[in-house]
């Protein structure tokens, strides 16, 4: 998780810089593709992914290197043609767990996540999902288990096959000539991300497009069908980590109402969308029925809360960049206890970015909890070594932290409601 944690210090940068370049260059061609809170929202979305992975929060069913131990039929060293096969095996096993979230209710709840703003840009490449708890990846990585593809070759693939799937989130990019036929491109992108009826469920490759081809799930993108972005039951909300089991809660609603036992069981596996006929009928759900003329999901906010809330994000971006620089003095339970503030911070300010009357005690409870912290260590997880006055700035931060929920709840949401009592 260390070594995880260090080249995410280096590449979380690097996304946030390509991210500002893409906002530039919508400014200059007037053709921005950004919106303030959806992007916010985007980008808290992988803060959380990050944290969650960096803290190994989860349950692995089984490990590549106990596959490759048990399964392996032969040693091979890793030259050049390996690393390519492996690179191909794990694109291959990525098509199919791609196709398994789009087309089984359960897995599409840690999925759902990545499509659920309705803009497209490389932010939106940034929600990654919390709720994929239980980790199957490596049993689709057998065929490399079995021909005993060393597991170096498999860790370092890995993150380098996830954040090659980052570029191709942007709409300034146009077809690309013959690389169309072998690589995922942004005009195929774009199509997967769309809910027109057309592209529901198609081009489900991650780097290579030959799968969706050759499996029949390859969908051009036509001038005559502009893609529309979102998901057939939008989100409704800026908070990623309601966004994130949304999905599932549903499932479980429609589990407990059921009046058959069958369907109780049988709804986690069915084809996503499915849901019991009884249930069904009684409580009907609002779909999107027509792609070019739904509302999309916004809330009123002033240039003041938008500017406060990029301030939180960044906040919370540097100290989880801190986090990560000293990862090995923090320690596990400390480390626990930062992603927590992480994760409240990103569910506070979110939900004021909703305008939810609960964000005051969100706010207010993280902030008095960040104080007693500092309080009772007299730092703030070691930062005074690294800054003399450290604890001290980020004791000021939350001081700002109480103080902006109870402007952004009590006073200017009167204003931009209408409201006459809180």
């Amino acid at each position: 998780m260390e070594a995880y944690a260090t080249a995410l210090l280096y590449a979380i940068p690097f996304f946030i810089f390509l991210l500002v370049v893409e906002i530039a260059y919508g400014q200059w061609v007037k053709n921005q593709r950004h919106k303030l809170m959806d992007t916010v929202s985007s980008i808290s979305s992988g803060l959380t992914n990050i944290v969650k992975d960096s803290l190994g929060l989860g349950v692995i069913l089984v490990s590549y290197p106990y596959l490759l131990e048990h399964m392996a039929i032969i040693q091979i060293k890793a030259t050049w043609l390996v690393w390519l096969v492996a690179f191909i095996v794990i694109d291959f096993a990525g098509y199919w767990n791609h196709r398994l979230s789009h087309r089984v209710n359960i897995f599409w709840n840690q999925h759902v996540i990545h499509h659920s703003s309705e803009e497209f840009n490389l932010a939106c490449a940034l929600r990654q999902s919390i709720s994929n708890l239980i980790g199957y990846f490596p049993l689709l990585l057998f065929p490399a288990a079995v021909v005993g593809v060393p597991y170096e070759v498999i860790a370092i693939l890995g993150p380098i096959h996830l954040f090659g799937q980052f570029w191709y989130h942007t709409q300034h990019i146009g077809k690309m000539g013959w690389l169309e036929y072998i690589i995922v491109t942004p005009s195929q992108h774009r199509v997967h991300h769309a809910i027109n009826p057309q592209y529901i469920d198609k081009n489900l490759g991650q780097i290579l497009c030959i799968w969706d081809r050759w499996f029949g799930t390859f969908q051009e993108e036509l001038p005559e069908v502009p893609p529309q972005y979102g998901v057939l039951k939008p989100a409704a909300t800026w908070n990623p980590i309601l966004i994130n089991f949304q999905h599932f809660w549903r499932l479980l609603q429609d589990a407990w109402r059921t009046r058959n036992f069958w369907d109780k069981l049988r709804i986690w596996l069915m084809p996503t969308g499915w849901r019991p006929a009884d249930v069904k009928e009684k409580y009907p759900m609002d779909t999107i029925s027509d792609v070019y003329s739904f509302e999309r999901y916004d809330t009123p906010a002033s240039t003041f809360l938008k500017g406060y809330v990029v301030f939180q994000m960044l906040v919370n971006l540097i100290l989880l960049l801190f986090m990560f620089y000293n990862y090995s003095e923090i320690g596990f339970n400390g480390l626990l206890l930062f992603g927590l503030f992480i994760f409240m911070g990103i569910y506070g300010y979110t939900s004021l970015m909703d305008r939810n009357r609960f964000a005051l005690w969100i706010e207010v409870f993280r902030g008095l909890l960040g104080l007693a912290y500092i309080w009772w260590q007299g730092d703030w997880f070691g930062l005074d070594a690294y800054f003399k006055f450290g604890s001290v700035m980020i004791a000021f931060y939350f001081i700002l932290t109480i103080l902006g929920g109870l402007y952004f709840t009590n006073f200017e949401k009167k204003v931009l409601l209408g409201e006459t009592t809180y």
